[in-house]
């Protein structure tokens, strides 16, 4: 079992395999990171869209940082902190709309040349980074799931350590299934309208997405 062997110093056995399933209740439920895997997959095949992936993870380890630190009691308590983060990531979710709207159609056995050279690897990195890192209900949903799983008469920095490598390694996972399962997709769709169409409804979704997020408030209800 992953990581198990990690967790059993600093926490029991029964208590890291809850955390193991909820890290897979909570990466598989659909937002705004899987319709971002799904979206590069679709536009630059499984390889390079992966990167996207990648940069949710560096987003995640952001969001555990800032829980662990105990930036997360202010980010929940703090208005304006709040706010700005929570319209930042709005506003990059909608941009990531027109983007989506307006993508080229190409043939599926182009997307790996028309791929490099649309966007770097580091920037799908950075398109992922940001989209966590847009999420303030993330952290103060962090906040309030991962005291949960804590024992707090053992030392915090490991236990977080290893629940921050588990959440990785689920969501590595399963954002691979869902970029790989948009790149497949896309090899299987030979007309322009039909890549259109499904352009078109990523880009809904990210809109939505973005709409959902306009609509969270400070506080975990």
């Amino acid at each position: 079992m992953p990581f198990s062997f990690l967790a059993d110093p600093f926490m029991s056995l029964d208590t890291w395999l809850a955390f193991f399933v909820a890290c897979w209740i909570i990466s598989l439920s659909p937002g705004a990171g899987a319709i971002a895997s799904m979206s590069s997959g679709l536009n630059y095949g499984f390889v390079r869209g992966y990167w996207t992936a990648l940069g949710l993870q560096l987003g995640l380890v952001l969001q555990v940082t800032v829980v662990a630190a105990g930036v997360g009691a202010l980010l929940a308590t703090s208005a304006l902190a709040f706010t700005l983060i929570k319209w930042f990531g709005v506003l990059y979710l909608l941009y990531l709309a027109l983007r989506q709207w307006r993508a080229p159609v190409q043939a599926p056995d182009s997307v790996a040349l028309s791929g490099a050279v649309g966007v770097s690897p580091w920037g799908l990195l950075l398109r992922g980074l940001l989209v966590n890192a847009g999420n303030p209900k993330a952290v103060v949903f962090m906040l309030a799931v991962l005291p949960q799983f804590l024992a707090v008469q053992q030392p915090l920095l490991p236990q977080y350590l290893v629940m921050g490598a588990t959440m990785i390694a689920v969501d590595l996972i399963v954002m691979a299934g869902y970029t790989g399962l948009a790149s497949r997709l896309l090899r299987l769709l030979r007309s322009p309208r039909q890549q259109r169409v499904l352009n078109r409804t990523f880009a809904g979704l990210f809109a939505g997405a973005a709409g959902a997020l306009t609509l969270v408030r400070r506080g975990v209800n």
